[in-house]
């Protein structure tokens, strides 16, 4: 039997801010990834609408500042999208990773293109600046990710 995991969401300062389970589908000594089930209603990502019972296949890693989750629709299982958050490295606990999000979001379409969402609010962070700085160059290397 797979093993169960808690992932929780913290803000950039460490304020809890969402908790869900999802299901351990491998790990090495810096990434962990898991299956977890959408599980609250309809939320509107981009153009992008999650629903509830959407495959989520969850990337976190404690070398890189970001998580990827492959979205895939609950009913069909085709590709929705990769939702990814640009975050500090997760920790990765034996029962429970916990990230602090960083509000820069991408969306990566199963066509390639490639929304950025929340900018403002990363912007708005009170990071240090060489915080900031690594985050970016962390984002660079996720938007690069995708580049066809």
């Amino acid at each position: 039997m797979a093993k169960r995991l808690m992932v929780i969401k913290c803000d950039s300062a460490g304020k809890e801010m969402w908790r869900w389970e999802g299901e351990e589908l491998s790990r090495s000594v810096d990434e962990v990834v898991l299956e977890a089930a959408f599980n609250v209603e309809a939320h509107q990502l981009g153009d992008i609408v999650l629903r509830v019972g959407d495959r989520m296949i969850e990337t976190y890693s404690s070398a890189r500042w970001f998580n990827i989750f492959e979205v895939q629709d609950g009913d069909s299982g085709d590709l929705k999208c990769w939702y990814c958050n640009l975050s500090f490295p997760a920790e990765l606990g034996e029962d429970e990773i916990v990230f602090r999000d960083l509000a820069l979001d991408l969306i990566v379409h199963p066509d390639g293109r490639q929304e950025a969402l929340d900018e403002d609010e990363f912007e708005a962070l009170d990071l240090a600046d060489d915080v900031r700085a690594t985050a970016l160059e962390e984002w660079a290397k996720l938007r690069g990710r995708f580049r066809k």
